[in-house]
């Protein structure tokens, strides 16, 4: 406990972040909002010495490695026209970068397109080139079917990944083995039809293996016993299967979440006798942070409506990050990656004091220093105040919300724009939200609803939307905007509703399904017609009773593919009661929600005699993954808006 009383008062801010006169000629320009991130996924080496990160820039990404102490570029490598996704370190010397690319593949997907994930190494050490992973393994693709895991076994670098490896014509999930020395792979353990996920131990070997049959709900998870994967639990559940997460407390202990427990429960299964104990409520959140070295679990991170929260098991670690919260009041600080031994740390910090930042932490000295804006150009004298507000619904039910209020405006009488997240099964998260600011810095308040059927707040709030997809999903938002104008914050009669994916589908029901809220509305990758959709997932399905299909057939209501009764919550067979004006925006590789959704409903809005804005985005996916088109996407956005609802 010394030393973490020492620690708690000897952190302190030594290099104070830039400070930049706000700028009075105007908002900053979209570009800014619509970059991706100048730095994203950024890893320390676990010697904490060098770090990596992706770099973007409007015209191109790139991979760059550095040296913690000065800053010196190491190595730099351009992603060309892969779509940079991870970074991670194996040892001190190798690096491997996760990249990803739209296209269909035959024999898996059922001929659709799909996003494949490849993997690339460096090697400090020896001639700095980037080297394509997995390749040369007989009867595989050189395509990761899930996350990497980085080992050293005897001080050599190995990398293991699920992968897919074909037996005759079906393609199921194996381990792969990497030796970043040789640079020679190898399928370590064959999955089989049922395969869903790996889980490999410290010394490279596999711990576990989960089997789930989509059609029968059964889900299985057979761990490491006498050099054999043996099955020690199941559990059946056609709807929200268990989850394995990682390592628990201990090497020989697996972290399970049951979602059917208790309304969602984390467990620990026992290797040597697959002994299951919980739920644990010390073990519960949104996610964990490992240690780097045995992979076991040492915090959990829970995301309120307000802040997370990060609960370390280890009392100086506990202390240490309550000194570090200190050193930044009323801003949100997240653990962007730790040193193996935790002694230096790299934090993104979130708030009006700093905006979105990294910071570099040595902890032996309690020194926390800037290092950049997460947004090139974005520091926090250009960024609007986030509040966090809950109100009810017409039903009662407690809808937690954020709302982004323009710069520099009194909170009277605003225009609106309220933006309702995807999934349905999502949230919006406190903090830095490029989309809700960039819409603020036009004089905008952004109301983000998290209405009911989202997830990461309470089973109640979740289970609540399960058959309300267009009614009480669709009013949580228009009850949103009313209490704001009953509290005068808004004008009722100069609002418009924005959306992304499910948020799309919830922009075109808000002059479909609902009338007479929004002035205007705008659709990206928005759902359609939730028949088609249906018969979609059934079709890349191969015909078969899926996980995916069973998810939105609960959220739509729907009893099967073929219920009509979602035709009446469809906005592609609702356009003749479109009165105000609508724009479709949808990337051509959207491999989540087809661009055919987006099609249907052009088509439907002429057929009707009704006047709809259109733009297709070349080259880009569901996620708006490319800087070019999603600044393009935004500035349409942004003129859509200010014509049909002016902020001034």
């Amino acid at each position: 406990m010394k030393v973490a009383r020492l620690l708690l008062f000897a952190l302190c801010i030594v290099a104070a972040r830039p400070v930049l006169a706000a700028d009075t000629a105007g908002p900053p320009p979209l570009r800014l909002f619509g970059q991706l991130p100048a730095i994203s996924s950024i890893k320390l080496s676990p010697d904490g010495r060098r770090w990596a990160a992706v770099f973007d820039a409007e015209d191109s990404a790139q991979v760059q490695v550095r040296r913690l102490a000065d800053g010196e570029l190491l190595s730099v490598a351009p992603a060309e026209k892969a779509k940079l996704r991870n970074v991670m370190w194996v040892g001190n010397d190798h690096v491997v970068v996760t990249i990803s690319t739209t296209t269909a593949v035959t024999n898996l997907n059922f001929g659709a397109k799909g996003e494949w994930f490849q993997l690339l190494a460096l090697d400090l050490a020896k001639d700095k080139r980037w080297r394509p992973l997995l390749g040369g393994i007989e009867n595989a693709m050189n395509v990761a079917a899930g996350a990497p895991t980085d080992v050293l076994r005897d001080g050599k670098p190995f990398v293991f990944v699920p992968g897919w490896e074909f037996k005759g014509t079906r393609g199921v999930i194996s381990l792969f083995e990497v030796n970043l020395k040789s640079m020679t792979s190898r399928i370590v353990e064959s999955g089989n039809v049922y395969t869903v996920d790996w889980l490999v131990g410290p010394d490279g070997r596999p711990a576990a293996r989960v089997d789930y049959d989509q059609e029968s709900g059964q889900w299985s998870l057979f761990g490491a016993r006498d050099g054999r994967l043996t099955r020690l639990y199941a559990e059946k559940a056609l709807q929200d299967p268990p989850s394995l997460i990682s390592f628990g407390r201990s090497p020989g202990t697996l972290l399970i979440n049951r979602r059917q427990a208790e309304g969602g429960a984390d467990f620990e299964l026992n290797l040597a006798d697959g002994t299951l104990t919980g739920p644990h409520p010390e073990l519960a959140g949104d996610r964990v942070v490992l240690d780097r070295v045995s992979k076991t679990v040492i915090a959990t991170v829970d995301t309120g409506l307000d802040r997370s929260d990060y609960r370390f098991f280890s009392p100086a670690d506990q202390a240490l990050w309550r000194a570090i919260a200190k050193a930044f009041p009323g801003e949100q600080v997240r653990l962007a990656s730790w040193s193996a031994d935790r002694k230096t740390a790299m934090l993104e910090v979130d708030g009006p004091t700093n905006g979105l930042s990294l910071w570099t932490l040595d902890r032996a000295s309690g020194r926390a220093e800037f290092m950049v804006d997460v947004y090139t150009g974005l520091g926090p004298e250009q960024l609007s105040p986030v509040k966090s507000f809950t109100y009810k619904a017409a039903d009662g039910l407690a809808i937690p919300a954020y709302l982004t209020l323009p710069r520099g405006r009194a909170p009277k009488g605003l225009p609106l724009i309220v933006l309702p997240h995807g999934g349905p099964a999502s949230r919006d998260v406190p903090g830095f939200d490029w989309w809700a600011q960039a819409l603020a810095s036009r004089g905008y308040a952004v109301l983000q609803p998290q209405f009911r059927g989202s997830d990461g707040f309470s089973t109640t709030l979740l289970e609540a939307g399960y058959g309300q997809w267009g009614r009480k999903m669709q009013t949580d938002l228009s009850d949103g905007v009313r209490h704001l104008v009953g509290e005068g914050t808004v004008d009722t009669g100069r609002v418009c509703i924005v959306g992304a994916s499910y948020g799309g589908y919830a922009a075109m029901a808000g002059v479909t399904v609902e009338q007479g809220v929004y002035r205007c509305a705008s659709a990206i990758a928005g759902i359609s017609d939730l028949r088609r959709m249906l018969a979609s997932e059934r079709r890349e399905a191969g015909d078969s009773n899926t996980l995916t299909l069973r998810f939105w057939q609960r959220f739509m209501g729907a009893s099967s593919v073929t219920d009509r009764s979602v035709d009446a919550y469809s906005p592609a067979l609702l356009a003749g009661r479109v009165s105000v004006p609508l724009q479709l925006i949808h990337g051509k590789d959207d491999t989540v929600v087809p661009i055919a959704q987006s099609r249907a409903m052009a088509d439907a809005m002429r057929k009707a005699g009704k006047p709809v804005e259109v733009l297709e985005l070349a080259g880009e996916d569901h996620w708006l993954s490319r800087p070019v088109t999603r600044i393009a996407m935004l500035e349409a956005l942004v003129a859509f808006l200010e014509k049909h609802n002016p902020p001034n």
